[in-house]
């Protein structure tokens, strides 16, 4: 039981007044003078400390029915407000920590699936964690070409391993006149085109990496159009198509990776300026969250289909 600051006003309300009665029986006083020193040496602590002192349920209602015994009837009204004044400071103060460690729970989850996101891999072999292996998840970023910069052009291109290690992350140059660099929303800014490669070679090195591996993605087919690429459906691993998850978070529509994220892995992203590293990286752990359904799922898919 938390011991709140009105406390401090019930002390001086009551040291202002006289004593009427006084408990006779003196092993109920022993109680009593327990009590009042508990409570007493709490507000000195809150007092000092600004903090708030503990006591016993048992020990405010001992206090409260000691000092309610030695005021007046005219006064006890007035007792009666700064007690339920009191009680209700004490649920508040109680409901405030509770909230408190239910975030701080939060952020240890949030902190924990950050950890993951940047794929720390001190508790793997550096070989296993780097290398390429069977699945690999692809996020591209995107700039505005056209009139009014409406049309979409390549920009970057990303991918990462089953473990979230960076296995490609390539600045590509557009095409078209760029009229609408989308910073806000990319993250790509002109002085960037300085270390991006030609169309052609991004496209090979992306085709290189996906070949013969299973991709992971969100909306994927978005991705693959941009590259002018195309990949085995049978190879295909697509968050946003994967049943579970839209009937759960989209009401059957096509939930957004931002949501997904959210709701699955309990982090936020996408906040401002995206990042196709930690978007590839989250789209692997929502695969992965949920990998013994989706495996599933793809099974009974394809073996109709054979």
């Amino acid at each position: 039981m938390v011991l709140s600051s009105n406390w401090l006003k019930l002390q001086a309300t009551q040291s202002s007044k006289t004593p009427t009665k006084h408990v006779t029986n003196s092993k109920k006083n022993d109680t009593t003078n327990a009590a009042f020193k508990k409570v007493k040496k709490a507000t000195k602590k809150a007092a000092k400390f600004g903090d708030d002192g503990v006591v016993s349920s048992r020990d405010i209602k001992t206090v409260a029915k000691a000092k309610d015994a030695r005021t007046p009837v005219r006064s006890k009204k007035n007792l009666m407000k700064m007690v339920n004044s009191m009680t209700e400071e004490i649920n508040r103060l109680e409901d405030q920590k509770v909230k408190a460690n239910n975030t701080g729970d939060s952020y240890a989850l949030a902190a924990e699936l950050e950890h993951s996101l940047k794929a720390d891999t001190q508790d793997r072999s550096s070989h296993r964690s780097a290398e390429v292996g069977k699945y690999v998840s692809l996020d591209c970023e995107f700039v505005g070409v056209g009139p009014e910069g409406k049309d979409s052009a390549l920009a970057r291109a990303t991918v990462v391993n089953f473990f979230g290690h960076v296995v490609l992350d390539v600045l590509v140059k557009p095409r078209e006149k760029v009229t609408d660099w989308r910073t806000w929303v990319s993250g790509i800014r002109p002085q960037d085109m300085h270390r991006a490669v030609s169309f052609p070679l991004a496209q090979t090195q992306v085709a290189e990496t996906l070949k013969d591996r299973i991709l992971v993605g969100h909306a994927i087919n978005h991705d693959l159009q941009a590259l002018f690429l195309s990949h085995p459906r049978s190879m295909i691993r697509d968050t946003s198509r994967h049943i579970p998850f839209r009937k759960k978070y989209a009401g059957g529509k096509t939930p957004s990776l931002k949501k997904l994220a959210k709701e699955v892995l309990g982090v936020d992203i996408q906040g401002a300026e995206h990042s196709p590293i930690e978007d590839a990286r989250a789209t692997m752990l929502i695969y992965k969250a949920d990998r013994k359904e989706f495996e599933r799922l793809h099974q009974i898919k394809f073996a109709s289909n054979t």
